[in-house]
């Protein structure tokens, strides 16, 4: 098998073990998203909206508490009981008082009638005159005979242009707790809805009001169920048609139906102080969206994990080729380039002498009698010499030239931009340092000498032929005796 073919069949057994881990862990992310969307919707249904449900009334009930504390200190004050007592001359000074706890209070509206002259003042004057026979006054009556101090009423605000408006009306009596005359605050409804579309974006439920009628009475600002306004009954809408008949007294109850194939989740809850029904409504897809999105982001995380995984092993797997292929071009005891990395290097080498036309020479060399030096001192010592011998040649030269081991105590050079007579420096820098070093081996001087074979490339040169021609220099340099430089220049024509 081939080095490029073992690498791909890496390749694709790490892929594999990526596809494999990442299918596990979707699976795995499946599973439990199938879980907890079963356990997310038994506890929407049994836990999370009548839990919601009661939340809800505790805030409108905690709403409601400030207006009604307020209409409990009027019915209290003294003031107010001491005008009336005195005969109501000056109702100047009603009116005043109501303002002022409209100032001070933020209310919408604040009102007080009286019930031995049965007028209605209110910071503005006074309104009117109660009469029994008014169908729009008999909520006074009612707040008279009640037997509880207050109630809270939705009435038109007949001195705001009938605005409907939220009212605390607090019975008031005198010194000896004799019935005096009703006063109280009003709250809009305005106010109300902007407290339901705060619910409404706190619990992310649909919250809206429906009387004993099975009316909608009160919603957010964005209407109630499936877009329905105030006054359209629950009978007309889908999915809500029966439940009327579910309901035929004030009780609290879960419901659940189904709206353009889409499940909703409904708690209703009777508030005895409104007489209305409370409902918190909670659609399944918005209830699945935080672990729909976790499992998106589960998903995204395997992607990017499984993706920061394979760009790792792509990677380790280009660094370990890449050593691998250096390794194969190196020469493992000198750490020069071998006969596979020279070539590579020279047929560059040659393509810029080409393109550029410069000179570029070569050089073959040769340690003298090395197997002697072997045979006597053995091949530790041997590669000890050729250890130092290549640290050498590199001192002798650039770090644009290029060296390598031909094999065994051969050595090959190529001197980029080098002419002939430069070469020829060279080459004798060379031979007279290594017939002038000594190197040591366990406390031994060894001494070797150099013959070396010059040419110059020609721009018809192969490789073979310029190595061919370094080799013939070699070869003359050791036919004269060694330790020397032999030049062979090329013929004319030569192929």
């Amino acid at each position: 098998m081939s080095l490029y073919s073992a690498f791909n069949s890496q390749r694709s057994l790490v892929l594999t073990l990526v596809i494999l881990l990442g299918g596990g862990f979707l699976a795995t992310s499946l599973l439990s998203y199938y879980a907890s969307r079963a356990t997310i919707r038994d506890g929407i249904v049994n836990t999370e909206l009548p839990l919601t449900s009661d939340t809800v009334y505790s805030e409108i009930q905690k709403d409601l508490v400030r207006p009604v504390l307020i209409s409990s200190m009027m019915a209290r004050d003294t003031f107010m009981r001491d005008w009336v007592v005195a005969g109501e001359h000056d109702p100047g000074q009603m009116t005043r008082y109501l303002k002022e706890v409209m100032d001070h209070y933020g209310a919408y509206t604040a009102f007080f009638i009286s019930n031995s002259s049965l007028k209605y003042y209110q910071a503005k004057g006074v309104l009117k005159q109660i009469d029994a026979k008014e169908p729009r006054d008999v909520w006074y009556y009612r707040v008279r005979d009640m037997v509880t101090p207050y109630e809270i009423n939705v009435d038109p605000d007949m001195a705001n242009k009938d605005n409907l408006t939220f009212f605390i009306n607090y019975k008031v009596f005198d010194y000896n707790d004799n019935f005096i005359g009703a006063t109280g605050v009003g709250l809009t409804v305005d106010a109300v809805t902007k407290l339901i579309d705060r619910y409404q974006q706190r619990y992310q439920r649909s919250v809206y009001f429906v009387d004993t009628f099975g009316r909608i009475v009160l919603t957010g600002a964005d209407g109630g169920p499936q877009g329905a306004t105030i006054g359209q009954l629950l009978s007309n809408l889908p999915g809500l048609s029966d439940l009327k008949g579910k309901l035929p007294k004030p009780q609290s109850g879960s419901y659940e139906y189904e709206v353009q194939g889409q499940d909703h989740f409904l708690n209703v809850r009777f508030i005895p102080e409104l007489n209305w029904y409370l409902y918190v409504d909670k659609q399944e897809d918005g209830a699945m969206s935080d672990i729909r999105q976790s499992l998106y982001l589960n998903l995204f995380i395997c992607l990017m994990v499984t993706a920061v995984v394979m760009l790792l092993l792509r990677r380790v797997i280009r660094r370990f080729q890449h050593k691998i292929e250096v390794q194969a071009t190196l020469d493992s005891l000198t750490g020069l380039p071998n006969r596979r990395g020279f070539d590579l290097l020279a047929l560059k080498a040659m393509q810029e002498a080409q393109r550029e036309t410069k000179p570029l020479a070569a050089l073959l060399l040769d340690l003298d009698h090395f197997k002697s030096l072997n045979d006597n001192h053995g091949h530790l010592a041997g590669d000890d010499v050729l250890v130092g011998f290549a640290s050498d040649l590199r001192s002798c030269l650039r770090r644009s030239d290029i060296i390598c081991r031909w094999g065994g105590e051969e050595f090959i050079i190529l001197l980029k931009e080098t002419d002939s007579d430069h070469a020829q420096s060279v080459a004798e820098k060379i031979r007279t340092l290594a017939e002038q070093h000594r190197y040591t081996f366990f406390g031994t001087p060894l001494r070797v000498t150099v013959s070396l074979g010059l040419t110059q490339w020609q721009s018809n040169d192969t490789l073979h032929s310029l190595i061919a021609r370094a080799d013939r220099a070699l070869y003359r340099a050791k036919q004269a005796g060694r330790n020397q430089v032999c030049i062979e220049t090329a013929l004319p024509n030569a192929e």
